[in-house]
């Protein structure tokens, strides 16, 4: 549906010498319905259509994707020889008025600004280590608290699941679009449709499980993990501002405190999503600076599952990260993103996609198994 009063007063307004504006549904498809939409005016009367999609399905989910749908008509509509000439987008507003968002050809997003350090600092920290020290276990169990806090909020939807399963392994940037990215030689063609075909049958064992659809992240890596650090000299960065956030410039209390930057490809999805997001570079950085998954790495892989089920009861987890850490073992290999790791090392993550993609279940005190 539309809404018919916004439409016809933003009509009234943008198009001059109307006197009347007359609506009427003209039918609907599987993906939308069509308005009929009649200005009367001193010259006669000017027919236009306006256009809705479901919101269910089709990739169309978030009103993001809908958009997307609608710029995209925009650019192209007008120039394909005999195609009827699109006019404009429309948005409806939280506040019910409706306003134009068409004509640009590129958008922007302003954003607070964050204080803090990054995770990874931490990572490249946990080499020169025996063992974690309280404030890395502080900052493990901060990460599995919030997840497993932002995870308890469920949403009834297998079209939303089965579409996390779907984007996990074919949109562009997942899998299939990360390893489109690879340099030539890096993989052979034949290694590469392993990957992608053991993600398929993987994530379609995975459909019957669609009420795990939680509240997630989307992209709980490093990079996007801000820390308080105790020095001064504090890096700042942007941070998306949501429709109902903290104040801004929210103050990181203690070292253990951080923020979020860059939740990514939709609200809902499967926890694990989350979980291999950030878990995946303790196997990485260990192999990085160790050739082994070992000392603080392992430990804190170890610590983070166990602290995570403890306190989102979630035992399910170990059977459902196979697909994920496919797709995030294929970024952490790319050498476009990590050019400095050798060829024996980026085996190695092979071979871990490999394996936990044949493996019923995930068991973090085994995974130097699943790199041989």
């Amino acid at each position: 549906m539309i809404n018919e009063d916004a439409v016809r007063s933003y009509l009234m307004k943008h198009f001059r010498g109307a006197l009347s504006v007359d609506i009427r549904r003209l039918g609907s498809g599987v993906q939308g319905s069509g308005f009929l939409v009649e200005l009367n005016t001193l010259k006669g009367i000017k027919s236009y259509v306006v256009k809705s999609l479901a919101t269910e399905g089709f990739g169309h989910d978030y009103s993001s994707d809908r958009a997307a749908v609608f710029l995209l008509d925009l650019d192209e509509f007008n120039v394909l020889p005999r195609h009827v000439r699109a006019i404009d987008v429309l948005a409806e507003m939280e506040d019910g008025s409706v306003k134009s968002v068409g004509g640009g050809k590129e958008y922007y997003l302003l954003m607070e600004k964050g204080e803090g350090i990054d995770y990874f600092q931490d990572l490249h920290g946990f080499s020169r280590k025996g063992n974690l020290d309280d404030l890395d276990i502080d900052r493990i169990e901060a990460m599995t608290s919030y997840l497993a806090e932002i995870h308890s909020v469920k949403k009834d939807s297998r079209t939303l699941y089965w579409r996390k399963l779907r984007d996990t392994v074919g949109h562009g940037e997942c899998l299939m679009g990360v390893l489109d990215l690879y340099p030539d030689g890096t993989l052979s063609d034949e290694e590469m449709t392993s990957i992608i075909k053991k993600s398929v049958d993987r994530g379609y064992k995975l459909k019957p499980g669609f009420r795990r659809l939680s509240q997630i992240h989307g992209d709980f890596h490093p990079g996007n993990i801000w820390f308080k650090t105790a020095d001064s000299r504090q890096s700042t960065v942007g941070s998306r501002s949501p429709r109902k956030s903290k104040p801004q410039n929210y103050k990181l209390e203690t070292q253990s405190d951080f923020i979020l930057l860059d939740r990514s490809r939709g609200p809902w999805g499967e926890p694990a999503d989350d979980i291999t997001a950030l878990t995946i570079n303790y196997i990485f950085f260990s192999i990085k600076y160790h050739g082994t998954v070992k000392g603080p790495y392992l430990e804190a892989l170890e610590l983070f599952y166990e602290d995570y089920v403890r306190r989102s009861g979630d035992k399910e987890i170990f059977s459902v990260v196979q697909l994920f850490y496919a797709f995030r073992g294929v970024v952490v290999a790319n050498p476009v993103f990590y050019p400095d790791i050798t060829s024996t090392q980026r085996n190695m993550i092979f071979r871990f996609i490999d394996n936990v993609l044949d493996a019923d279940g995930f068991e973090p005190e085994k995974v130097n198994e699943y790199l041989k």
